[in-house]
């Protein structure tokens, strides 16, 4: 039954997978995630970072201390975009510039 148990949708992650990782070795979050996958997917971990850490906790009995690495945003932006409420950089300037090649 945990052949079939997602616990990262965005990697196709399964329990099965999870357990089998923890019982080669893999027993803090960070080298959990790096032998599985996991949190590597659109949603970064989002969704499935409290499933993987609860199945780590169960089957070692070490709660997690440290997240996983977090990593940039999956599309490229200027900082001028994330550094502004929107008045000085617009999410259409940025698409024009994409397509004419400048940055």
């Amino acid at each position: 039954m945990s052949a079939k148990v997602l616990l990262c949708r965005c990697e196709d992650v399964t329990l099965a997978e999870v357990e089998h990782a923890i019982d080669a070795g893999q027993r803090d979050i960070e080298s959990l995630k790096r032998f599985t996958g996991f949190g590597t997917g659109w949603c970064q971990g989002k969704q499935c970072l409290v499933a993987c850490s609860r199945v780590l906790e169960e089957r070692t009995g070490a709660f997690p201390q440290a997240p996983v690495t977090p990593r940039p945003p999956v599309h490229p932006m200027p900082l001028g975009l994330l550094a502004t409420l929107g008045d000085a950089v617009s999410v259409d300037r940025v698409a024009s510039d994409d397509e004419d090649g400048e940055r």
